[in-house]
């Protein structure tokens, strides 16, 4: 175990200010609770990924006993020991959802995605390591089994390698044999009794048994389909439906069904879609009261600006912003009495509910099962509090708001202390201890940068070494959520930097990174010109696009399209050679960025030369096709505008095309009929200009045939 030393950022007596200062205690009984949930799946293991849901579990319960001897001891807890603990709250919230979808989501998906699952429980134990690594065991009173048990935990985790069950690798050659036989038809002559005896024992390896698990699977499929839609390409979806096909063709098979289910396919083209990656940038964790957030994209405009949570009870400042009554509560009681997003000073200090959105939020919920688990109180409860309570409370609260605000203030002068004079270990925990504190929430990205954070953190983005590197851009990406701070990092020259880390980076975590913090900074539409004009830049998105992981590739896009916004740069984006690519992650089943790309070539058609090299390529009309068919909805959007702006401008021919495809009047109809307002709008352009060329053909083709009358007439 990697003990911190006297030279250690916790050694100093600045830091050693109360827990009470922040919610620990809350921290603690949540760590508990969680680690026991997360423990007690050792006693009723899901069928698929049993091995790594074993190992995690054991590793978790390790864990609790640590929490608990700490929820023992007394006295002020060390902050690297705070954040150790949040870090960890969060991989076990993480593991809590994986595990959850080894349990509930589609046994034949999970399958599939065996290799994918395999790894993300390496990440989770991977990210374990790293929490401990900043684990102060030297400074907190543990017994010594719980000490040992500890340090020996963080060396295994040193050594662990992701573990791919061969079990689970043979089922998913089987079934993938199953698919390819049930769409070619490659049965043969090979007797029925055959095919339905090795149909039922495959399936009942994975855990369908009965008529009702076979129900139950199909509409599984259903669900993962219209989550898939958005991101995971049309490969991804057809692959869930050819799966649906084999479902269905199993369950008639085994079970005698007189009819072969086909509504539950047709479902799929229509259906809304609820897209799987979430919308913050990584090393930004949701809060735990919306784990869900987790696999659910959240609509910015339910989120409050101020903790990028899911609002549950938004109300309107005098400035006219809407924020969670929690985090504007506690940002006026501290004493600001400007509007956190505008800078506009607050006329008035009155929150007013925001009803609308209130109610469009729970709407939401409900559609996608989210439990808002703190509903706030109704205006007659409110009126019925008594105005003696309402001031304590409210005294109360501004006192624990300031202990908690000096807190994470002393704490961010020591920790800028450190980077400055710090050796390059010490630099190193320093720079992952700011990236943890500015994860969350506004004041603590304030107070970070108000403490000098950002010049040196700018500095270390060029160090040698890969893990100071890492967190400095990641630290950078943290704060830059908050406004002020993108001016700051810009003044600081950052952007020369981190263009350096996204080209050249160490780690391909701090690729990333430095691709999302571009991103972030380009929010300011000055930004999007400053980075623009940087020669490196966009060619080095376009790499990233090229050779990054599923995360990088998405990174490299969002950044591509808000710097896209800008005209100068969509030709700079067309020349470094991003068209083909995106065209290429359209059908890319391992990239998952469909929506993404699809919106970064809508943006681009805007562009001649963008529409040109879209143009190039002849399988964009069936493919533009299939995504209004089976796209998310931001997805038919982003087609439907393609394809209007390749007729336009694409000539005859490419029109041609698009009217002789079986399915794209139909899809259009149904686009005009169900999608959104954009997407109707543009559908209706769209098919007026294919009734307009049919018409002009059919007129041409009569002028044609009377003419030909005549000439006859005349010999």
């Amino acid at each position: 175990m990697e003990s911190i030393t006297s030279d250690s950022m916790d050694s100093s007596p600045i830091l050693m200010v109360s827990s009470a200062f922040l919610p620990t205690g809350s921290l603690i009984e949540s760590l508990i609770h969680i680690s026991h949930e997360v423990s007690s799946v050792d006693n009723k293991l899901p069928l698929l990924q049993a091995r790594n849901v074993a190992k995690l579990t054991r590793k978790i319960k390790l864990l609790s006993s640590l929490f608990e001897d700490i929820r023992e001891s007394s006295g002020p807890l060390p902050p690297s020991l705070i954040l150790c603990l949040t870090e960890l709250y969060t991989v076990i919230r993480k593991a809590k959802v994986l595990i959850q979808e080894c349990k509930d989501g589609s046994c034949l998906w999970n399958v599939l995605q065996s290799e994918f699952m395999s790894k993300q429980f390496h990440v989770l134990v991977k990210e374990m390591g790293m929490a401990l690594d900043i684990l102060p065991l030297s400074l907190i009173n543990v017994t010594p089994d719980v000490r040992e048990q500890v340090e020996l935990l963080h060396k295994q985790i040193k050594r662990v390698d992701a573990f791919l069950d061969p079990v689970e690798f043979q089922r998913r050659e089987e079934i993938l044999k199953l698919m390819s036989n049930n769409n070619e038809n490659k049965y043969g002559n090979k007797r029925i009794s055959d095919c339905k005896k090795q149909m039922e024992r495959i399936m009942c390896g994975i855990g369908l048994k009965n008529h009702a698990e076979y129900e139950e699977e199909i509409l599984k499929l259903e669900g993962e389909a219209r989550k898939q839609a958005g991101t995971g390409g049309l490969i991804v979806v057809s692959n869930i439906n050819n799966l649906i096909s084999l479902v269905s063709y199993s369950k008639s098979m085994i079970f005698g069904d007189a009819k072969y289910d086909e509504k539950i396919i047709s479902k799929l083209d229509h259906k809304a879609v609820v897209k799987r990656s979430a919308s913050l940038p990584r090393d930004i964790d949701p809060s735990p009261s919306t784990s869900q957030s987790m696999i659910l994209h959240i609509p910015d405009e339910f989120r409050c600006p101020i903790s990028l949570d899911l609002m549950k009870d938004p109300v309107i400042v005098a400035s006219g912003h809407t924020y969670d009554r929690s985090p504007i509560a506690q940002w006026i009681n501290s004493g600001h009495h400007t509007c956190p997003k505008s800078g506009q000073k607050l006329i008035h200090m009155a929150l007013i509910p925001n009803y609308a959105l209130k109610c469009l939020i729970r709407q939401w919920s409900e559609e996608n099962n989210i439990q808002l688990t703190s509903e706030m109180r109704s205006s007659s409860e409110e009126k019925s509090t008594s105005k003696r309570k309402e001031m304590e409370n409210s005294v109360d609260h501004i006192s624990a708001s300031k202990a908690a605000i000096d807190s994470v203030k002393l704490t961010a002068e020591f920790l800028v202390g450190k980077l400055a004079t710090g050796s390059p270990d010490t630099q190193r925990q320093a720079a992952y201890q700011l990236r943890l504190l500015a994860k969350t929430g506004m004041i603590n990205r304030q107070l970070i940068s108000e403490a000098g954070a950002i010049p040196f953190l700018v500095t270390l983005l060029g160090s040698h070494d890969p893990q100071i590197q890492e967190n400095a851009v990641t630290a950078l990406l943290n704060l830059s959520i908050f406004d002020n701070n993108k001016v700051l990092i810009m003044a600081a020259g950052a952007i020369d930097n981190i263009i350096e880390v996204l080209q050249s980076g160490k780690t391909m975590e701090a690729k990333e990174n430095a691709a999302a913090a571009i991103f972030s900074l380009s929010m300011i539409d000055d930004y999007k010109v400053t980075i623009g004009a940087r020669p490196r830049a966009i060619p080095a998105l376009v790499g990233l696009l090229r050779e990054g992981t599923s995360v990088g590739k998405r990174d490299a896009a969002t950044a591509l399209f808000n710097l896209a916004i800008y005209n100068a740069n969509k030709a700079n984006v067309v020349v470094a050679g991003a068209v083909p690519l995106l065209i290429e992650l359209l059908m890319d089943d391992t990239a998952g960025i469909t929506d993404d790309a699809l919106a970064v070539l809508a943006l681009l058609s805007g562009n001649l030369e963008g529409l040109e090299e879209i143009r190039k390529n002849r399988t964009m009309v069936p493919l533009l096709v299939d995504l209004l068919r089976f796209g998310s909805a931001k997805g038919k959007e982003n087609a439907v505008t393609l394809l209007l702006g390749l007729c336009k401008n694409g000539g005859e021919e490419l029109t041609r095309r698009l009217i002789l495809h079986p399915h794209s009047i139909p899809s259009l109809q149904r686009l005009i009929s169900d999608g959104s307002l954009k997407a109707r709008r543009k559908g209706e352009a769209l098919l007026k200009l294919l009734n307009r060329l049919c018409f002009q053909s059919s007129h041409s083709s009569s002028q044609n045939s009377s003419q030909n009358s005549s000439h006859n007439s005349l010999e």
